[in-house]
């Protein structure tokens, strides 16, 4: 099992730089970052950009793994963000991981000036999206035609420094999105129940995951695929679980989520006076002992 960190991209650079070089040097897997233009309570409070926050912090660091946690088409197009997504992973040297999901009703959906989407136009868009994007980012020379995205001759010279190029974790619960998950990932993310994570009991949240790790193995099976060769992510956060009270706390909590095949699990840096205020010391201790715990 490995630890993440969920950076969210609030602090301007001058500051935003030492927590990135700290989560390295804490020793976590990966740092990710949100991919909005604004969010929740944070939506009139500082919020930059995830590409040249993941650029700059490509800079600063030298072996922590980056990347969006995760990336959307309620303002994305592939085209685009496969551009932007090898440019990082060049600059990071072969360091960079793109989670992706369908997207929500959130402040991005309307940002562009569209009417928010439907839940079956989301799934239709992010069927037409995660494909497409595979495609750019493996292939020199792109052309599709879709309903809702479509490349011309699209080029992708030098191409990722990852061959045959940047990992995609699929953010899934669904059929058709595990689907997407099992063709097109190299990993697989849940923050658990997409209808209420937060009314689910606690000691409920396991069975949870369970049952969707049973689902995506399914998709798997369907497409051929060992569903072994998926990282398995949790996103910790939007449950009733308190893992990061004491250190004791996250070790139980880990070991609970590997017994059902995660992976991955991904923990908030403490931002104070938000949902994420966690004790920075206990959080640091967290990072350095929590994993060792589990033996």
């Amino acid at each position: 099992m490995r630890l993440s960190t969920v950076i969210l991209p609030i602090h301007r650079w001058s500051e935003g730089q030492k927590i990135w070089r700290r989560a390295e040097e804490l020793g976590f897997h990966a740092a990710y970052t949100y991919d909005h233009l604004s969010w929740r309570s944070f939506r009139d409070e500082p919020w930059f950009g995830a590409v040249p926050t993941l650029t700059a912090a490509a800079a600063v660091t030298e072996r922590i793994r980056i990347g969006t946690m995760v990336t959307s088409p309620n303002f994305r197009h592939p085209v685009t963000l496969a551009k932007d997504l090898m440019s990082v992973d060049d600059v990071s040297d072969g360091r960079l991981t793109v989670g992706v999901g369908a997207g929500g009703t959130g402040f991005d959906a309307t940002a562009l000036g569209q009417e928010a989407w439907t839940p079956r136009e989301r799934a239709d868009r992010f069927g037409e999206f995660v494909p497409l994007l595979d495609r750019l980012l493996t292939d020199e020379v792109t052309t599709a035609e879709g309903r809702f995205y479509s490349a011309h001759e699209a080029r992708m010279v030098p191409g990722c420094v990852q061959r045959p190029r940047v990992p995609l974790y699929v953010a899934a619960t669904g059929p058709r999105g595990l689907r997407l998950a099992a063709e097109h990932g190299q990993g697989w993310i849940s923050y658990g129940d997409p209808r209420g994570a937060g009314d689910v009991p606690a000691d409920r949240c396991p069975a949870v995951i369970a049952e969707q790790v049973g689902r995506l193995a399914d998709a798997c099976a369907a497409a051929g695929r060992d569903p072994g060769g998926l990282e398995k992510v949790l996103l910790q956060g939007s449950t009733q679980e308190r893992p990061l009270d004491s250190l004791e706390a996250f070790v139980d909590y880990a070991g609970r989520y590997r017994e059902i095949g995660v992976t991955e699990i991904v923990v908030h840096w403490p931002v104070p006076g938000s949902v994420f205020d966690t004790d920075p010391a206990v959080f640091e201790e967290i990072a350095a002992e929590g994993l060792a715990r589990l033996g």
